[in-house]
């Protein structure tokens, strides 16, 4: 029974093609060709309604004129001679075919002589025989006629062919507007030009999602591993986590690694403006994949197409994607057979996806593909690197340590920026240093030494800054500082560099920390200055929404202690909670924050002194380090192994800055 498994989706791919091929296709563009060809032959056998053309003796010719039978004569310079009859005398001229003669008929001869035709016509005309019309023309090239006869047509022709091909995205005859609902899928094909060369081995980290990835893979290329203990490969498999953490990248490399097909589009390929074309899109993606079968289909971003249905207010193109979203749950798991078809996709909104879309059956994984830790950073710099030219002054543990929070195309741009920078001042290998000043790049963005601040605006700035610092060294909680500058970046006039710790969960007591480490410079301004400015806007904007999270969802108030009013319905216009439940959500968000900014400013009244110290350095120099700031307050009781190995690597840094600076005074 187990090889009469195997084998069914084997025999079911070797005949179909074999069964469709002996059936003809339509075609309806070859069809719009044949009339139009039809129609040009008709317009230029039939010009000006003429039925037909009655060849006839010269002898007969003379007779008609001197009959009066004829009320035109078309001489031509090869003789031949055109003569339209007159309608009263067709049925003496054309007698049993006068029925068929048309609006205008014709007899057509040849005469002996121009000259000839010419005397024979004047007499009769004298002789009140003839008394139509003459006229002389030369006979022209039957190709050129044809031409110019079937310009037109063939102009409007070559138009249409044109807009139908934009239409529907190139392709040939049978493309354009009417293969808009077949499947934009980008096929991957062993031996095809467009194979990937990407590898596991150029995915880093991730260990836990590459290895059930790849177990994909091998019962692809090994199914009677598994098939011999009664197991079944996982229908679809689903790719969850933050921008930037190499979903795609995954997905890539099973398309270099398997050697089945590989099927790639986006969910966004399967939304169109015509009615029906999304479901038309799938049915076709899928009937495509049966033939190739076994193979691999790949949806990027599918929250485009798969978004929780009756959840939308639009009308509409709402339907047109529910309609869309249906095909794709019967084609997934319905009454057809999908056998040998592995479903692979990607989201990091997987909170929106609809409740179908994630059964077993359809989705029976769900792969979670998560920032890297500290390990897996050294791994991302580690494939990075590899084309990138460096010193032996780079030290990956310090990369690693310098980026928390960075997803892997972070890093990539973090090397990238790093290599320019490097070339950017003519050097033939990237340092270190090169490497620090791209994250602060990343993080804080361009260094702007020529704007202009005012000696009042520095002093602010310096204040300011200064009271992050301080407060962020002496709670225990707040995260460890780096740097701290005064030379604006991006759109700050002043940043600070901190190296959080990285932990799985967050204290109460944390959290409170990290916010009066926050609000430390608007009370540093408030208390050394007196007065306030638009410095903090930025501060106070993450300590408010970092308040109403804490007591909100967390549940950490003491007057609505473990109540959570989180809800992920987007569309939902009725907040979670009634109106005195949000007045008291706002008065105990006030109360936390003015909270710790009494706490903040307490501390710095108790710490004023070092504080002015800090701030004083930093208008002299613009940029200290943590080693300057250990000067003044002295070492943290608590510092982390982390903080002293970045401790000492600004103790290293800031004395080779010193000698520079000696060296230039000297």
């Amino acid at each position: 029974m187990e090889e009469q498994k195997n084998n069914i989706p084997n025999k079911g791919n070797n005949n179909a093609p074999n069964n469709r091929s002996f059936r003809p296709k339509f075609n309806l563009n070859l069809m719009y060709m044949i009339i139009a060809i039809m129609l040009i032959a008709l317009y230029m056998t039939n010009e000006g309604g003429s039925g037909i053309n009655q060849e006839i003796s010269y002898n007969e010719w003379q007779t008609y004129i001197r009959q009066g039978y004829i009320s035109k004569v078309v001489a031509y310079d090869d003789r031949t001679i055109e003569s339209y009859i007159k309608p009263d005398h067709v049925k003496d001229v054309f007698k049993d075919k006068a029925e068929e003669a048309g609006r205008n008929p014709v007899v057509v001869t040849k005469s002996l002589t121009l000259q000839g035709l010419d005397e024979f016509l004047q007499k009769e005309k004298d002789a009140g025989h003839f008394d139509g019309q003459i006229v002389s023309k030369e006979k022209g090239n039957y190709f050129t006629m044809f031409l110019l006869n079937a310009l037109p047509f063939i102009v409007i022709f070559g138009l249409w062919m044109f807009f139908m091909r934009r239409m529907g995205g190139g392709g040939s005859i049978g493309g354009g507007l009417f293969s808009v609902g077949k499947s934009k899928a980008q096929l991957f094909e062993k031996g095809g030009s467009n194979i990937s060369h990407i590898t596991f081995k150029d995915v880093a980290g991730q260990a836990e999602a590459k290895q059930e990835v790849e177990e994909i893979v091998e019962f692809l290329k090994s199914p009677q591993k598994f098939t011999d203990l009664g197991g079944k490969i996982p229908k679809g498999a689903l790719l969850v986590g933050p921008p930037g953490t190499g979903k795609t990248l995954l997905a890539k490399a099973v398309a270099g690694e398997a050697n089945v097909p590989f099927f790639s589009l986006a969910g966004s390929d399967f939304v169109e403006m015509f009615v029906g074309v999304g479901a038309s899109r799938v049915r076709d993606l899928f009937k495509q994949a049966k033939e190739k079968a076994p193979c691999i289909v790949f949806i990027d971003e599918i929250d485009a197409v798969g978004r929780a249905r009756g959840k939308n207010p639009s009308i509409g193109g709402n339907d047109e994607r529910e309609n869309t979203l249906n095909q794709l749950l019967t084609e997934m798991d319905g009454f057809g057979s999908n056998s040998g078809i592995i479903i692979l996709a990607a989201t990091n909104r997987v909170d929106v996806l609809d409740k179908a879309l994630l059964r077993a059956g359809r989705f029976d994984r769900q792969i979670h593909v998560d920032l890297p830790d500290l390990n897996e950073r050294k791994e991302v710099f580690g494939v990075h690197l590899r084309p990138i030219k460096i010193d032996n002054t780079v030290d990956i543990d310090l990369l690693a340590r310098q980026t928390p929070g960075f997803s892997g195309a972070d890093i990539a741009n973090v090397c990238n920026e790093a290599a320019l920078i490097a070339a950017r001042h003519g050097k033939k290998f990237v340092g270190k240093q090169d490497f620090l000043d791209a994250v602060d790049r990343i993080v804080g963005g361009l260094e702007k030494k020529s704007k202009i601040t005012t000696e009042g605006e520095r002093r602010s700035i310096a204040l300011h800054e200064a009271g992050h610092a301080s407060i962020s060294w002496l709670l225990e909680y707040a995260n460890p500082l780096v740097k701290v500058t005064i030379v604006p970046r991006g759109r700050a006039l002043g940043a600070a560099w901190y190296l959080p710790e990285e932990r799985q969960i967050t204290t109460k007591e944390q959290m409170l920390d990290e916010m009066c480490a926050t609000l430390g410079g608007r009370a540093a301004e408030d208390l050394f200055l007196g007065h306030i400015s638009t410095g903090a806007m930025n501060d106070l904007e993450r300590v408010t929404k970092q308040a109403f999270g804490m007591i909100a969802y967390l549940g950490m108030s003491d007057k609505l202690p473990n109540l959570c009013y989180y809800s992920n319905d987007d569309y939902s216009f009725v907040k979670p909670y009634s109106d005195k439940t949000a007045e008291m959500i706002d008065e105990e968000v006030k109360n936390m924050v003015n909270e710790q900014y009494n706490r903040a400013k307490q501390i710095l009244s108790e710490h004023k002194e070092q504080h002015a110290q800090l701030a004083q350095l930093l208008i002299d120099k613009e940029v200290i380090f943590a080693e300057d700031v250990e000067h003044i307050f002295g070492k943290r009781p608590w510092a982390s192994r982390s903080e002293e190995i970045m401790g000492e690597q600004d103790k290293e840094k800031h004395t080779k800055e010193s000698n520079e600076q000696k060296t230039e005074k000297a």
